[in-house]
């Protein structure tokens, strides 16, 4: 099955964001608290570094190995939404506009931040 450029792209941006949701975002929390343990430390600047500890073994340190790798994540958001996309198209590409047009969003705050 081939895929045009513009839906390429929105798949770029989509996984691009899925990924950060899932490792990065606050409201993903509870998803990552039973795999991962998190370490703040603070530095000699002033600043924090965050370290994540993985917890358990088996299932449950493969899960924590998997969110503690942003390449892997990544690799399986992809593979969710563009088997989505492929297998539920009217059901993954509403999902997928969405994650698309935030990722976007979040690039344009980014810029808008680091010129003000």
């Amino acid at each position: 099955m081939s895929i045009d450029v513009f839906h390429l792209l929105l798949l770029i941006l989509a996984s691009f964001r899925l990924t950060r949701l899932i490792l990065f975002d606050r409201i993903t929390h509870w998803i990552r608290n039973p795999f991962l343990e998190e370490k703040e430390e603070q530095l000699q600047d002033g600043t924090y570094e965050i370290y994540l500890n993985i917890k358990g073994s088996g299932f449950r340190r493969w899960v924590g190995e998997l969110l503690s790798c942003y390449w892997c994540t990544g690799m399986w958001s992809t593979i969710l939404l563009l088997g989505g996309y492929w297998v539920l198209p009217s059901y993954f590409i509403p999902i997928i506009i969405v994650f698309a047009v935030a990722a976007a969003a979040s690039i344009i705050e980014t810029i808008v931040q680091r010129l003000s």
